[in-house]
């Protein structure tokens, strides 16, 4: 088949010939339609974010396509179902082989190509906001209920509202009935921020959010702030989410574009009894607690029905070829992009 490889940055990206993958035990074998460009696949390209054992050491996170092949033991996936897919790596590629668990039919209303926006970015959101975090769930935490009519709706804080992470955070916020603040720079990617439903819409490039954070949160009963954070920049938002979080809040950092280390001031965190959470989910195992298989199942019993009644949409700004991946991660990269990056096989 033919598959992208890279040797040292996005520049050095190839189309090559490499072997088919085979599924093993439990796996599928999925001919790709699309797959979708991903921050995290830049940084791999820059040796930054290495797969994890036993994964493909070709880039793409996430796919759609048509089951092709079924490994021994797989129940309810058969050949020719079109599909789109959780990957560990793979995507880059014509084909892939994938875990059955991490395999999703195409959500009602959405194209194939448009499917393969889906499976990194939904399963993100959910498994932080929901499943960690408890947006939803009744309870944020012993002391604070969730959706209570004496506590109002919770609040919650995207970072990177514009982009594919936090475009998607906002609209399942909404979908839950909470309101969102998020950031974003500049006026088109704010406006984009508050077409998707934000309640605040802070541009970082001239406004402190803390401070707007606190405007925002003066007349909630919980404390000024919001209940959960869900961060993309890391060491630099450290001391400014901390202060944004009411009491019994909780910062959930799901990545690192602002630094890995930073200062933790326990005095600021302490009076609030609020939490601080790092997670990942490419390096979760497939199957077990916090495992990616039933991330998936929650996906689809639950976000895909946003989906399909239209509180959750998605947007493709461009469609390239799978040869021209490096154009693709220029693009990424540049931050002129204000939907999802697909790579077209077919």
């Amino acid at each position: 088949m033919k598959a992208i490889e890279y040797r040292n940055g996005p520049d050095s990206l190839r189309l090559t010939e490499v072997d088919d993958p085979i599924p093993g035990p439990g796996e599928v074998l999925v001919d790709i339609a699309a797959t979708a460009v991903n921050r995290a696949d830049l940084l791999q390209s820059k040796g930054h974010y290495p797969p994890p054992p036993g994964a493909s050491e070709i880039l793409g996170l996430e796919c759609s396509g048509r089951i092709s092949a079924v490994g021994k033991g797989v129940e309810g996936l058969a050949v020719g179902d079109e599909v789109c897919a959780l990957l560990a790596g793979g995507g880059y590629a014509e084909k892939v082989a994938v875990p059955a668990g991490q395999v999703m039919p195409v959500p009602t209303g959405v194209s194939l190509h448009e499917a393969a926006t889906l499976p990194e970015v939904a399963c993100t959101v959910w498994s932080n906001l929901v499943m960690t975090g408890g947006l939803g769930r009744g309870v944020l935490t012993a002391h604070a209920r969730w959706g209570d009519t004496e506590l109002g709706a919770p609040r919650v804080l995207i970072h990177g509202g514009a982009g594919g992470i936090g475009s998607h955070a906002i609209q399942v916020c909404r979908a839950l009935g909470a309101r969102v603040a998020t950031t974003a720079g500049g006026p088109e990617k704010t406006q984009k921020c508050r077409d998707l439903g934000a309640d605040l819409v802070i541009d970082y490039r001239d406004e402190d959010f803390p401070d707007r954070v606190r405007e925002w949160t003066d007349d909630d009963e919980r404390g000024r702030g919001v209940d959960l954070i869900l961060d993309v920049m890391g060491a630099k938002y450290l001391e400014p989410n901390i202060a944004s979080l009411a009491p019994d809040g909780r910062l959930i950092v799901i990545g690192m574009q602002g630094g890995m280390k930073g200062e933790l001031n326990l005095g600021a965190l302490l009076p609030r009894r609020a939490g601080v959470l790092a997670t990942n989910l490419r390096a979760r195992p497939v199957d077990g607690p916090g495992g990616k298989t039933g991330i998936c199942r929650e996906v689809v019993d639950h976000v895909w029905p946003m989906i399909a009644a239209g509180d959750v949409t998605t947007r493709v700004s461009r469609e390239i070829p799978l040869e021209r991946a490096a154009e693709a991660l220029a693009l990424l990269e540049s931050g002129e992009s204000h939907g999802k990056i697909l790579l077209t096989v077919e």
